[in-house]
């Protein structure tokens, strides 16, 4: 099993290596005349962005000082998402190419036309001889080498290049900024069928994949938790994935959380970055800062039952999800909302009798194309959908997991408003 993980992992290395090579070929190598300063700091930039991307990867996972850390997570994956944006550039380039290449022949052979059309009629009007020029005088010079051109092929590889480049840098810089600004609100309604009338448009603030760690920190956090206190919820919910790394690293980071305001508190559920990150630590710093952890629990608020389970990651640990103990023994009759990271355990809280199931992980998708791959990994990938009599909302989270860049899934906070079904 281990020579089977290194021989992936070699794979995917010599794969990240060839598609770089592919890009320096086109950006760099294609658009430079030859040696020089520009060829040399093209190639210097597609080696130490992969590297840099390595380095940002292995940091955390090997444990490195957290300074080192945010160091090179901000250059690693930034390079990591511009690298995708990129190659996707490029391949709409290989399209464009030889259609640029035809017009811009097409312009050469016109003008070339026009060139010896006007040369025919220098011939047949009269002119008066000048002298010849002496040798080496500098209207010999000039009269005899025409300024250099780039040649066609140079041409079409600069413009298809500078093209690939600006759409790469500008849907990277937009999703990224769209990221550091913070979440943005989002209301959802969800009707239930054993709501009772005094819960009638109770509001709950969805907030899951906040993805603290050594990019996104206290200030991200504070974004966060003014977003969440404007919306004035009932109940606030974080669904997991609040972090990326330890308690030590990032505790101040999350100190901000201690802020959250709601009429009937905020409850949090364990996501998998939490089991990457010391889940036990976690929990007990986050009820420190006054959230109260549902792990496979529940507890009854006015007009329904709210309960949580932990997530399958820590089924790895001897955790995981426990629903028996979670739904087991609860009266039916009332209305009951799930909080689990993960929206794969939907059918498990259909079996047990769930009316809505709130939570995150998806990030849906993040960055587009990725979404393709996410949709088929979980039942639902953003959004409302209802299974059988079991409602499931899925969030597209507040923060970001690797880069902080997002395109075509930007981040929010949702209000999700509990209603009467006949209402």
């Amino acid at each position: 099993m281990a020579v089977l993980g290194v021989l992936v992992g070699l794979a995917v290395l010599a794969a990240f290596a060839a598609l770089h090579w592919y890009a320096w070929r086109r950006l760099v190598r294609d658009t430079t005349a030859g040696p020089g300063r520009a060829r040399r700091a093209g190639t210097v930039l597609f080696v130490a962005g992969p590297l840099l991307v390595l380095a940002a990867l292995v940091a955390g996972r090997a444990g490195a000082p957290f300074p080192l850390q945010r160091v090179v997570a901000w250059p690693g994956y930034l390079w990591l998402a511009l690298s995708l944006y990129l190659l996707l550039a490029l391949l709409v380039g290989e399209l464009v190419r030889p259609l640029l290449g035809w017009w811009v022949a097409r312009r050469g052979s016109g003008a070339e036309a026009a060139h010896s059309v006007e040369g025919d009629l220098g011939e047949r009007a009269p002119s008066v001889e000048a002298a010849p020029p002496e040798p080496g005088s500098v209207e010999s010079t000039s009269a005899t080498t025409p300024p250099p051109t780039p040649s066609r092929r140079l041409f079409v590889s600069r413009i298809v290049g500078g093209g690939v480049a600006a759409a790469a840098v500008g849907t990277v810089g937009y999703g990224a900024y769209g990221v550091l600004r913070g979440p943005r609100v989002k209301r959802v309604t969800v009707p239930l069928a054993k709501l009772p009338r005094g819960a009638h448009g109770f509001r709950i603030a969805v907030v899951s994949d906040v993805h603290l760690g050594p990019i996104l920190g206290r200030g991200f956090t504070q974004r966060v938790v003014d977003t969440v206190n404007a919306t004035q919820p009932d109940l606030i919910a974080v669904v997991g994935d609040l972090v990326d790394g330890s308690v030590e690293d990032l505790g101040p980071a999350a100190a901000p959380l201690a802020g959250l305001r709601s009429r009937h508190g905020a409850y949090f559920v364990t996501g998998n970055h939490e089991y990457f990150s010391g889940a036990e630590q976690w929990v007990d710093h986050v009820r420190e800062l006054g959230l109260h952890p549902l792990r496979n629990a529940r507890t009854e608020l006015p007009g329904f039952d709210l309960a949580g389970v932990d997530d399958v990651a820590g089924e790895d640990e001897g955790e995981g999800p426990d629903f028996a103990k979670a739904l087991g023994d609860r009266d039916r009759s009332r209305a009951s909302v799930l909080l689990a990271h993960q929206p794969v355990v939907i059918h498990d809280a259909v079996e047990h009798g769930v009316d809505l199931q709130l939570s995150g992980h998806t990030h849906g998708g993040q960055l587009w194309p990725g979404n393709l791959v996410a949709d088929l990994a979980n039942p639902t990938l953003a959004g409302l959908e209802r299974y059988g009599d079991t409602q499931l909302y899925v969030s597209r989270g507040a923060g970001a997991w690797g880069p902080p860049v997002r395109v075509g899934a930007p981040s929010d906070i949702t209000v999700v408003e509990l209603a009467l079904r006949q209402a």
